[in-house]
């Protein structure tokens, strides 16, 4: 196997670096030095501008043209640089060469993104998110474009802009923004039950979450693997994160739009900064080609899943993101995608969706780039070498000599036909007959059984959340006749689901129907996806205030920060507080510049002096209740107990007897002084791996 190149980073910084800034004076586009840049060139001071002024009309017009047309879908994205590795030889069920050699790491781009939304809008709208890696392979590049949905809203790329037209804003009034509360949508979804599994997904808090780090990632589609001896099988990709699989809440994502849009924008670079490299662990399904019919869906219909207790996924390597790009527009935003960017042992399928996507990024890239040569930028060139006939076009930049014909004798005969043998891509051989038809295999016709399944997976919490989605985004519809439609479709999943959505949405409870499935996955559920139960970068606020004990700090930092987590001082004001000791102490942040919804974890330390943080701080007040309503973990020693007694939520444990820690529905309390005891200390360790208490009863004011 071809080995790579030592440093990718290197190579595209000196593709791609712009002349050094400060080695000389400014210049035009053309290397024209330029003595003067405020003023335009006139006909006297206070004359017109004159024509001739080429640095003039040269700096607008590049300003003119900076935006390039934004993506139709996945417009809002972030994206990093890192690196895959296989975990053992795969050659077994595919020869494509980065999958063999445990000891190559092939370098890699990520983009995530979400889909309706346009650039300006929030990171933490209720939407499917996009996972998509480019593979700087030795073969090539190959490009995984997935979601972090197992399953998509269509069957058939022939409905690909009906549903993207459905579901982006309203056309009379370009309303709203990154949501899809609104009446096409729903009007659309409730004619064609074949989204019924997607949407049930997008209900869920799979649609909001907590990070890109903390986000499974899928194929969707059924590709095929190919073998060194033709031999293929089919496969599924799965993503997941290192950290475990962890969400928003409704409320909080909300209130993430206002307080920091750019919420899982920023928490990705962040991390990857602070050298808290993101991981994922690759995964497949396979499925012998024998087995292609033994199951109750078909495996081409992208709106279903092979349940994992059917077939297992079977971890194949890990991917790592270590390194931010160096200029957004140039990296994050030209980065082009593809489905069709295929390696040797990698091919395609059947699925009519995947079909389509294979004609349509390829088709947008063209028009968003502007023209064909957009392989040539630097995030998109292949680290495997380039040898074509294809020439000139839009922003060509490279410059070839000798023929660009084949065959041809004056070159050589160059660029030749690889030989037999040689590794070039070979499609896979399958036999394909029929007639030229309209019309979708009958297999693909069950559009509740996998709905059911996936509403039968989930936690008692996550189908309060599912139904509350629900009835947030049915009751934005005003067409009355589409809620109903809606809730009809609802009932063929399950008759509870439907009957609580109807009930919040003002339209009659359908009729009883007997269930589409009584099976589950509980795979599937973000209750088995917690992760290893690290807090690596989980960030806790710590609500300070005059008079605090600084041991208590100290003690829960040095522990918290042992654990990988970041922690933060808050005070009303921002400067510094004068502790329980007399010393002075920095303070990171102002709480009416922050909110609960920016953190994990919220800790209440005490003191001999009020209650720090006392609770005539309405802001302290807030920042305590939302967190605890939002299912955090909420810690408190000593005096600190006080502001969760004056809020007094129902049902909640505290502590009331020194030296006894208390655990309750994720919240401990200690009211014994001076430092935290390990036990405290333990407990609320455990209590912020676990991200989520739910059960809680609520506050009273």
């Amino acid at each position: 196997m071809m080995a790579l190149p030592a440093d990718r980073k290197q190579e595209q910084r000196e593709a791609s670096r712009a002349d050094d800034p400060a080695g000389g004076p400014l210049t035009t586009d053309q290397g024209v030095e330029v003595d003067h840049t405020d003023d335009s060139l006139a006909a006297g001071e206070r004359g017109p501008t004159l024509m001739e002024d080429f640095h003039f009309r040269e700096k607008l017009t590049r300003f003119d043209h900076e935006r390039i047309p934004e993506r139709v879908v996945h417009a809002r994205g972030a994206g990093a640089y890192g690196w895959f590795e296989p975990y053992e030889s795969c050659a077994e069920f595919t020869r494509a060469a980065f999958l063999q050699d445990p000891s190559v790491r092939t370098p890699v781009f990520v983009r995530f993104s979400t889909v309706q939304g346009p650039k300006g809008s929030a990171d933490t709208v209720r939407d499917v998110r996009g996972f998509a890696t480019k593979f700087y392979t030795s073969e090539g590049n190959y490009d995984l474009v997935g979601n972090n949905f197992p399953v998509f809203f269509i069957q058939d790329g022939i409905k690909f802009p009906d549903f993207v037209h459905a579901v982006k804003p309203e056309p009379h009034n370009d309303i709203p923004t990154g949501a899809s509360a609104h009446d096409s949508l729903w009007d659309f979804v409730s004619l064609q039950p074949e989204t019924l599994h997607a949407i049930t997904w997008l209900m869920s808090d799979r649609a909001i979450p907590r990070s890109y780090r903390m986000m499974q990632g899928f194929g969707v589609h059924t590709f095929r693997f190919v073998n060194a001896e033709g031999r293929g099988t089919f496969v599924k990709f799965h993503w997941k994160p290192k950290l475990g699989v962890h969400s928003l809440v409704w409320d909080e994502a909300q209130e993430c739009q206002g307080r920091d849009p750019d919420f899982n924008r920023r928490d990705l670079w962040d991390a990857i900064a602070a050298g808290e490299y993101p991981e994922w662990e690759l995964g497949v399904q396979l499925v012998p080609e024998e087995d292609e019919f033994a199951f109750d869906f078909d495996l081409l219909d992208a709106t279903k899943i092979i349940p994992e207790e059917q077939v297992p996924v079977r971890p194949i390597g890990r991917m790592v993101l270590d390194r931010n790009p160096e200029n957004f527009f140039a990296e994050t935003e030209q980065v082009a995608f593809h489905t069709a960017n295929v390696v040797p042992g990698i091919d395609f399928t059947n699925d009519p969706l995947l079909q389509a996507r294979n004609f349509s990024y390829l088709d947008t890239q063209l028009i968003r780039l502007g023209g064909p040569n957009f392989s040539q930028l630097p995030v998109n060139r292949p680290v495997a070498p380039v040898r074509n006939n294809q020439r000139d076009g839009y922003h060509q930049s490279a410059i070839h000599s000798g023929t660009n014909y084949f065959p041809n004798s004056l070159g050589g005969g160059c660029p030749a036909h690889a030989g037999a043998g040689s590794g070039a891509y070979t499609h896979y051989a399958e036999r394909v007959d029929g007639h030229k038809i309209r019309r979708r295999s009958p297999s693909f016709q069950d559009h509740y059984s996998q709905t059911a399944l996936f509403w039968n997976s989930m936690a008692d919490w996550e189908k309060q959340h599912i139904v509350e989605a629900f009835r947030f985004e049915l009751g934005k519809v005003g067409a009355r006749t589409v809620r109903t439609r809606t809730v009809e479709h609802l009932a063929k999943v399950d008759g509870d689901l439907a009957a609580q959505v109807a009930r919040g949405i003002g339209v009659p409870e359908p009729q009883a129907a007997e269930a589409a499935s009584k099976q589950s996955s509980p795979a599937l559920s973000l209750e088995s996806l917690r992760g290893d139960g690290s807090i690596r970068t989980r960030q806790i606020a710590v609500l300070v205030t005059d008079g605090v004990d600084a041991e208590q700090i100290t003690s829960v930092r040095e522990r918290l920060a042992a654990e990988g987590a970041v922690v933060e001082a808050l005070a009303a004001t921002d400067g510094t507080i004068t502790g329980a000791d007399g010393e002075t102490y920095a303070v990171d942040r102002a709480l009416p510049t922050v909110a609960s919804v920016l953190y994990d974890a919220v800790l209440l330390p005490g003191g001999p002096v009020g209650t720090p943080p006392t609770v005539a701080d309405p802001d302290a007040v807030r920042f305590v209740r939302d967190a605890y309503r939002h299912g955090k973990p909420v810690g408190a020693l000593g005096s600190g107990v006080g502001i969760l007694s004056a809020l007094e939520p129902e049902g909640l444990r505290l502590s009331t007897e020194f030296h006894r820690v208390v655990t309750d529905q994720g919240v401990v309390t200690d009211t014994s002084p001076g430092p935290a005891s390990e036990e405290f200390l333990d407990a609320f360790v455990g209590a912020v791996a676990a991200h989520r208490h739910w059960g809680r009863g609520p506050v009273r004011h």
